[in-house]
């Protein structure tokens, strides 16, 4: 395992990752441009509304692909993180920190239009139901790791940067099976289940090319922020 992460930590190299973003990323950002535009029309304008949430329910198009991509992010984060433990190569840890503030900032947007679509649904902004509490505790953990990174002593404290990824990670499966192990006011999983999907078709068109939107844009903003990392850091010890 460790033989394996540093003969390919090589592939992370700064004038490899530099070449690479200067290539594809404009290409991963168009793709991902591109699909939020066709799945934005797509959703707002040319999909139905639902019969009991009416226009409330396209708030979906926007809140669950950011709520997935929040559970990703951190799920990435916690990877990478095991990964620069094992290996004790700084560039696993670069790879956490540059997709950190994508995973916070889709958490935000999860909490913020899960309150908006809560409100005529629920009839409230906000309650301390258990899927909700979870992902709140999920963007304190995204914030905790940027605020501790944004101090760390780069020397010594990466390594410790590491533990809280990895031992957040429980939250993650919290946040995911919480509707099934209590009874909450947020509604079961629609999609990431074992039966039948349980939402419309006409819905699934548009949700898809928002969810693939936002992976392109997870993908391009990822790499430029690990090019401009890794720029800062050989700088730093230039």
């Amino acid at each position: 395992m460790i033989f394996f992460l540093k003969k390919y930590s090589g592939l992370l190299a700064p004038r490899k990752v530099q070449h690479f973003a200067k290539v594809f990323l404009p290409w991963i950002l168009g793709i991902s441009f591109l699909c939020l535009g066709i799945g934005a029309f797509w959703g707002l304008v040319l999909a139905p509304n639902d019969y009991q949430q009416g226009s409330f329910v396209k708030m979906m198009y926007i809140h669950v692909p950011s709520s997935w991509g929040a559970l990703g992010v951190f799920s990435l984060m916690a990877l990478f993180s095991v990964m620069a433990l094992i290996s004790r190569i700084p560039l696993y840890f670069y790879l956490t920190q540059a997709v950190a503030p994508i995973g916070a900032l889709f958490c935000f947007l999860s909490l913020v239009t899960g309150s908006l679509w809560g409100k005529p649904t629920w009839g409230t902004w906000w309650v301390w139901d258990a899927r909700l509490t979870s992902m709140l505790i999920l963007f304190f953990l995204y914030l905790g790791y940027l605020n501790f990174v944004h101090h760390l002593d780069w020397q010594r404290g990466w390594m410790i940067a590491t533990l809280i990824p990895i031992l957040g990670w429980i939250n993650i499966p919290i946040i995911k099976w919480s509707v099934d192990w209590w009874h909450t006011l947020h509604q079961p999983a629609s999609l990431l289940r074992l039966a039948k999907p349980a939402i419309h078709p006409e819905f699934l068109g548009p949700l898809f090319m928002m969810t693939l939107g936002f992976t392109f844009y997870t993908i391009g903003l990822s790499l430029w922020r690990f090019s401009l990392i890794l720029q800062q850091h050989r700088y730093n010890r230039g």
